[in-house]
């Protein structure tokens, strides 16, 4: 009667919840609000404990052993402003070294349109001067950089008394993106600070509310996901250093400009996996087409052949064993993910999958062992004797 009672409670509240969805929803997103300064916490919590694990490892783990009271005290906490310090680094660096490349580069590009355009109307002038329509065409062409800069600013000025009547929208919406970056901040120090007395209390508290089988199977699903997204974080970023180094390697010994930035570029980009070095392709290209053409399209032949390296061989073979995922299903957690959730749903899908194939893996070796079948390469299946008909078989008598 229990179960029945809770059956039917459970198919009410459906029913009301689809009749009115657009109620569930403004909810849902309420809920969501309250809790996302926390979720983002909770995120970079997840980030930050990757290279904060690896230095309390090398550096506090031994002397911890050694019963190093300053190690044990101070371990976590030197480890954690070392983590903090080292993400910031890596931003700054990628924003001081491309930033100022790519101003610098717009700039010259404009030159270089102002200077061409006179010499591409003379030159089709020339060569269609026996079609009219064609040189009407071109001697209409005026392009004058001042005029469209006074245009952009005409477009601004009238702009402005929409963005001073939104002002303080705008305002608050900076406001309240910086306060929930700054408390989902805070609230990730206090959980790396404290991360082995929360999993304590959870566990407990779970313990407490639960069945213990469900319990135990939810910390073994939680355990495995913490693992593989851990992995995940760490062989992408291999990937893309190692991908970078190629870049700069061959560009530099094949003289190349902007050697250094477009490996920084692409080490940066190659984070979003398989797709994200085109990115920063098309930006090195553009950057080398202002110097030599020639060189920006042998930069493009450089990029095809480094990029079927690093397709085929490296990055299923860094990533997917990290994840202990098979290069194809690396590929279609990219193309799933990206088609529904973009750049997040590519870094997102390739470990969540990974997890669903480990569970999964796990489920169908139990139901092959409890029906005593054994999948092999060479045929498709073949029945285990079970022990039972083994220990009934009658040992042949030994020939004297």
């Amino acid at each position: 009667m229990k179960k029945a009672m809770y059956l039917i409670t459970f198919s009410v509240l459906l029913y009301v919840g689809v009749r009115n969805m657009d109620i569930v929803l403004k909810y849902l997103g309420l809920v969501w609000g309250l809790l996302f300064p926390f979720i983002l916490g909770a995120a970079i919590a997840f980030v930050l404990n990757v290279p904060m694990k690896f230095l309390e490892h090398h550096l506090f783990e031994k002397a911890e052993k050694r019963g190093n009271r300053f190690a044990r005290r101070l371990g976590r906490p030197i480890s954690l402003v070392l983590s903090i310090l080292f993400v910031i680094a890596v931003i700054l660096v990628v924003a001081l070294v491309v930033a100022p490349e790519l101003a610098s580069t717009f700039v010259s590009v404009a030159k270089r349109i102002e200077w061409s355009i006179p010499k591409l109307q003379e030159w089709l002038e020339q060569t269609f001067q026996n079609d009219n329509p064609i040189v009407e065409w071109v001697n209409s062409i005026d392009f004058q950089p001042g005029k469209m800069l006074n245009s952009a600013l005409g477009i601004l000025k009238s702009g402005v008394d929409n963005i001073l009547s939104s002002t303080i929208t705008v305002t608050m919406g900076i406001l309240s993106t910086a306060m929930n970056v700054g408390i989902g901040f805070i609230f990730s120090c206090y959980v790396l600070l404290q991360k082995e007395r929360l999993i304590y209390q959870v566990k407990k508290a779970f313990y407490a509310l639960f069945p213990k089988n469900a319990v135990e199977y939810c910390i073994h699903v939680f355990s495995l996901a913490n693992k593989t997204f851990a992995n995940f974080i760490t062989g992408q970023c291999i990937e893309a250093v190692i991908l970078g180094s190629m870049f700069f390697v061959t560009m530099t010994i094949f003289q190349f400009p902007y050697a250094l930035l477009v490996g920084v570029l692409i080490s940066f980009t190659a984070l979003i996996p398989v797709f994200g070095g085109f990115i920063g392709c098309w930006v090195g290209f553009f950057l080398i087409l202002m110097v030599s053409p020639m060189k920006a399209l042998m930069f493009l032949a450089l990029f095809l052949i480094l990029q079927q390296i690093e397709g085929n061989l490296i990055y299923p073979h860094v990533v997917g064993n990290s994840v202990g995922l098979p290069s194809i299903w690396v590929l279609v957690a990219v193309t799933v993910g990206g088609s529904l959730m973009g750049i997040v749903g590519m870094l997102i899908f390739i470990p969540l999958l990974s997890v669903i194939y480990s569970l999964f893996r796990e489920w169908a070796n139990g139901q092959l062992e409890r029906k005593h079948i054994t999948v092999t390469s060479r045929e498709s299946y073949q029945e285990i004797e079970k022990p039972e008909k083994r220990t009934k078989r009658k040992k042949k008598p030994a020939a004297k």
